[in-house]
């Protein structure tokens, strides 16, 4: 077997890890199973926790490799998120608390499913192709959701990281987005707040506070809110920052993880999917109430009217709330050179990017499923909000952007009021988290809205009306068969396949379909809006039955809505 850092030929650039027995005895702990293939997508990876114990220890070597290209304090965070509680998951965290550059996801996958006796060469490869020093010291810092089988990954992640001789800094259980938020206080020295779980707290709490203790004379908004934990992390974190917030919110937390089993018909992912309450979720009339979900990256909110119908306000609607509150102090704050975009994908409901066009008159842009398309596109603007419908999301400013809002809030010859909205807008980006979506963030920034315009929940809901839709999977023999364009709204593969879902949709009214491959498994989803329900139950029918017919449909064929 090869040293680590030896040469091919021999030759040698860099001397064995100084824990050359340590490597040795954990790569013999932490063994590969046979015909187990896995790949890094972006969620990191994902599947049956019980299968994940030698993935996650070479992320542990994997997170080393990156810290040291980077020279910089790399994150590692165990999670799946919204999936079913014996599931688990694993994703790195970059520097500036981002997630792992897209180039550094194959060699994540490459390492998880190379043989126990071709690690040492795998790893070898990654650091002759990217000529890392390995002499260069590693800091790596990780954190865990509540799944029972979080804290053993742990302890398999904490023996990759020794193997290579990386130092470390275990924070236990957190949520993702906090995790996120302490890799970029870490590298930035503090200068984006402290770097531990308390500096999280006060950073968002001092700000809420800030913004909302000088808001009075609300006859419409009622701080008062009902939040479904997800019977996961972000309930127990929600906890915390609850302490800090000087009763100027008060949340009753249900699914607080103390019974029921993780994301088990409640969280976000579920009410979202289901349009439906959670368990345990009060069904009183006009009560406010929101969703985290397991690992606390997504939210969404949701009522119940006079009639007993359910209203979901997803991120959808979040974005709309954050981009006019945002262009609302921007205007006032007159920094009207800062460039303000939206960033949706093409699930996002059509009458939201209506209502941001024409209503917000902020600019929109689509692009493909996936945060980090959402992300990076945010960053072209001066301020970039992006939210995917699911409720993951957040809003982003450039340093310049930041620097013209502290000139506008310290300028002596602007006008108070002036001064007054730049102080807000400032405030306001301390409440959110920029490195992630994050629910704990996003909850807090919706209630300052909405206290701010004196809103009540309805009548947030009717500041657009969401056209009817319907979400459908279509089982397929080989997913690769589909290839879409532009942002994954049409197909370009098979032939001709495209202009028959044109023809079915030009039958309905304001109706749209598009057609994507799933990232996960061999099937492909197929969305479709139009102006009634009924219509767009039959429009996803019809597209899914064509989709079945010509790129290789397997098992039940789709079935007409009753």
């Amino acid at each position: 077997m090869m040293q680590l850092g030896q040469q091919e030929g021999g030759s040698s650039s860099v001397p064995l890890p100084q824990h050359r027995q340590a490597f040795l005895l954990a790569t013999q702990t932490h063994r590969k199973p046979p015909d187990k293939f896995i790949e890094y997508g972006t969620a990191g990876f994902r599947t049956r926790g019980s299968d994940l114990d030698h993935v996650i220890f070479r992320m542990g070597m994997l997170a080393v490799l990156r810290s040291k290209a980077k020279m910089a304090t790399i994150g590692v965070m165990i999670t799946a998120s919204h999936n079913p509680e014996d599931d688990n998951g694993v994703k790195l965290v970059d520097p500036n608390g981002e997630m792992l550059e897209n180039t550094w996801e194959v060699h994540a996958t490459t390492l998880a499913n190379s043989s126990d006796d071709q690690l040492v060469e795998a790893l070898n490869a990654v650091i002759r192709l990217l000529g890392i020093d390995v002499l260069q010291p590693a800091n790596v810092i990780y954190a865990r959701d509540t799944r029972p089988s979080s804290h053993p990954l742990s302890e398999a992640l904490k023996a990759g990281i020794e193997a290579l001789g990386g130092s470390y800094v275990d924070y236990g259980i957190l949520t993702t987005p906090q995790l996120h938020y302490l890799v970029r206080c870490t590298n930035s020295a503090g200068a984006y707040g402290k770097a531990t779980e308390a500096g999280y707290y006060e950073k968002l709490a001092t700000a809420f506070v800030h913004l909302n203790s000088s808001v009075d004379g609300c006859t419409a908004y009622r701080p008062q809110l009902w939040l479904d934990g997800a019977n996961g992390v972000g309930a127990l974190k929600m906890k915390e920052m609850l302490q800090h917030l000087q009763g100027l919110l008060s949340v009753n937390i249900f699914n607080d993880g103390s019974s029921g089993k993780l994301n088990h018909l409640c969280g976000a992912d579920f009410v979202k999917v289901q349009q439906c309450i959670p368990l345990g979720a009060p069904k009183d009339s006009g009560l406010r109430c929101a969703s985290f979900d397991g690992d606390g990256d997504r939210l969404v909110y949701f009522y119940s009217d006079q009639n007993g119908c359910f209203h979901l306000l997803d991120g959808d609607k979040i974005a709309t709330l954050m981009a006019n509150y945002i262009g609302d102090l921007v205007r006032q704050a007159e920094v009207l050179s800062l460039k303000i975009g939206v960033v949706q994908t093409a699930y996002a409901n059509g009458a939201s990017t209506d209502y941001i066009n024409n209503a917000a008159k902020v600019p929109v842009a689509c692009v493909p499923t996936g945060v980090k398309h959402l992300h990076h596109r945010a960053q072209e603007f001066d301020i970039g909000v992006y939210f995917e419908a699911n409720g993951h999301g957040t809003a982003i400013f450039t340093p310049a952007a930041l620097e013209k809002i502290k000139q506008a809030a310290k300028n002596e010859n602007n006008k108070r009021s002036i001064q007054l909205a730049a102080e807000r807008l400032l405030s306001t980006i301390d409440l959110i988290n920029e490195t992630v979506g994050d629910a704990i963030s996003d909850l807090l920034v919706v209630e300052t809205i909405l206290r701010y315009y004196d809103w009540d929940v309805e009548k947030w809901n009717r500041t657009y009306t969401d056209l009817p839709s319907r979400q459908l999977k279509v089982k397929v023999s080989d997913r690769s068969l589909i290839q879409t364009t532009d942002a994954e709204r049409r197909m370009t593969s098979p032939e001709g396949l495209q202009e028959e879902v044109d023809g079915i949709v030009a039958r309905f009214g304001q109706a749209r379909s598009f057609v994507r491959p799933s990232g996960t498994e061999d099937a492909v989803r197929v969305y479709a809006e139009a102006n009634t329900q009924s219509n767009a139950d039959l429009l996803a029918y019809e597209v899914s039955e064509v989709v079945y017919r010509r790129a290789g449909g397997v098992g039940d064929r789709p079935k007409p809505p009753s």
